[in-house]
């Protein structure tokens, strides 16, 4: 049985505005209307992983507090994104309330708000095994027709032959190094057999 989340604590607002976009205004007063006592604001493009905002206001949050956003786009960059945050406020005991748009009616700190998030993150579940699933296929294909995935290797067997002479001749790893134009962990590597 999901846990339900009594809002006993504040509404603290979140807004995300691009460069230029003229919802700012009406993200904060819809935020204001709805009683955000405080209003955390990014401007970032939603692919913009760097959201100090978005870090603050969820340090920002304590138990009983519903995190407030305007739409549900401008909270997550992606359905994963999303489900993640969602369920962290959920583990912190914060509820999630969306003013406007076609989910204005998730508010998880009510049942059915609650139930709305459990089946999108089954779905956010399901899309991460299907991503999973497609690159494990994508790297057996690869395998399959001869080609290995990873860092492509730098030294050739010429090079680790010409790397072991002058070992030989008692030179150190950065004297081959900086003969063969390569890294010392390369020739490190290459010459003891260690995985990097």
């Amino acid at each position: 049985m999901p846990k339900i989340i009594k809002p006993t604590g504040q509404l603290i607002g979140y807004a995300r505005i691009s460069t230029g976009d003229q919802e700012a205004q009406s993200q904060r007063d819809a935020l204001v209307g709805a009683g955000c006592v405080r209003i955390f604001e990014d401007q970032a493009s939603g692919k913009n992983a760097d959201r100090p905002e978005l870090a603050a206001v969820l340090d920002y949050l304590r138990e009983g507090d519903t995190l407030c956003v305007w739409k549900l786009d401008r909270l997550g960059r992606s359905l994963i994104d999303l489900v993640t945050i969602v369920d962290r406020l959920h583990r912190q005991s914060v509820g999630f309330k969306v003013l406007t748009g076609a989910l204005s009616t998730v508010d998880t700190t009510s049942a059915d708000g609650r139930l709305f998030f459990q089946i999108v993150a089954a779905m956010a579940e399901f899309e991460r095994a299907l991503i999973k699933d497609r690159t494990m296929a994508g790297l057996a294909a690869a395998k399959a027709q001869g080609k290995v995935g990873g860092r492509p290797k730098v030294m050739d067997v010429k090079m680790i032959e010409q790397a072991r002479e002058l070992k030989s001749e008692g030179k150190s790893y950065g004297a081959i190094a900086k003969t063969l134009g390569i890294g010392q962990a390369t020739v490190y590597r290459a010459l003891t057999g260690t995985a990097g």
